[in-house]
């Protein structure tokens, strides 16, 4: 059964005439006559009476609203494609770590908004693998998140590395590592920690650690909100590993203190860094072809290079401007 067939048959029946059929759907008037038939054939059953006009019969009868149904539903189905290849999307979600919501997002959201005011911009703030996880089941159309290429490697991922930055030791003014400059790992290990919850990249990225410097990881409480962090560790002898950008408003708390890791200086060089995070966004190839969601990508993309001029795309492909429709 095929659409010019369901065509043909609705052209008949409303016109009473397969030669003005023929006119309507602009085609022969036999082709006509053999798609009916076709649908006769396969249906098992006549829809019209030959004669002089082409009346439905009892089946015709019951078939016809049904074949109104499926035409419309197709002509509805295919100008929603139109209206999405022409940038007419109606929300674009995007799903985010907290550090990026609330530091970094803001000015792109205001930017996107200007350009797009006809689509509903959401923005949902959840750790890492959560927010891929929504992602794969299509619930939003990027995704901001700490790298995991176990979860970003996937062949219908476009991935753009945004940025690295290193994970810092969050403490009270007054906590005893708050003496260090740099703070070494069997120091860390001394304290309790309060974590991220688990389906939080940063979660798994500290107990990796721990476990690769042999050291025991105190994880005493879990948290999903920076300002719960700050709130819990301004109160004592807990400390917590944070990524740089989660920090930007504990810098202007003098109740707290920030400091960062060390590793030990067994190379006669200075202590250096020891550990990082890289901050990526992924969408995937289809959603590219649309428009907004392409704009959006390329927007947060610039922003980051205009903030940190050494980030690079991972994604090789070019992050071009669509217009505005």
């Amino acid at each position: 059964m095929r659409l010019e067939q369901l065509q043909a048959f609705l052209s008949v029946a409303q016109t009473g005439s397969f030669q003005q059929a023929a006119q309507k759907c602009g085609v022969t008037q036999s082709t006509v006559s053999r798609q009916i038939q076709g649908l006769e054939a396969e249906l098992g059953l006549p829809l019209l009476h030959r004669g002089t006009q082409s009346k439905l019969t009892l089946a015709g009868d019951q078939f016809l609203p049904h074949v109104r149904k499926i035409l419309t539903e197709w002509q509805n189905a295919t100008q929603a494609i139109a209206d999405l290849r022409a940038g007419k999307q109606p929300e674009l979600c995007v799903a985010a770590i907290h550090s990026v919501c609330a530091h970094y997002l803001p000015p792109v959201l205001q930017k996107f908004c200007q350009l797009y005011p006809e689509v509903q911009l959401r923005v949902t703030s959840l750790g890492s693998d959560r927010s891929l996880k929504v992602l794969q089941d299509g619930l939003v159309d990027l995704a901001i998140v700490m790298n995991n290429p176990l979860l970003t490697s996937r062949p219908e991922h476009v991935v753009d590395k945004l940025y690295n930055e290193p994970i810092q030791v969050l403490m009270a003014a007054a906590h005893p590592l708050a003496q260090y400059p740099l703070i070494p790992w069997s120091e860390l290990a001394r304290f309790p920690q309060v974590m991220f919850k688990d389906g939080y990249g940063m979660q798994r990225l500290v107990q990796e650690q721990f476990k690769r410097q042999g050291l025991e990881l105190k994880a005493v409480l879990e948290l999903n909100t920076l300002d719960a962090f700050r709130g819990v560790i301004r109160q004592g002898d807990m400390i917590s590993l944070l990524p740089q950008g989660a920090l930007v408003d504990s810098r202007q708390d003098p109740s707290l203190a920030i400091r960062d890791l060390a590793i030990p200086n067994t190379t006669g060089v200075n202590p250096q860094l020891s550990l990082t995070r890289e901050v990526v966004m992924v969408t995937t190839q289809d959603r590219l072809l649309i428009p907004p969601i392409a704009n959006f990508r390329r927007l947060v993309h610039d922003f980051f290079i205009s903030k940190l001029p050494d980030s690079q795309t991972r994604s090789g492909q070019p992050l071009a401007m669509f217009e505005a429709e």
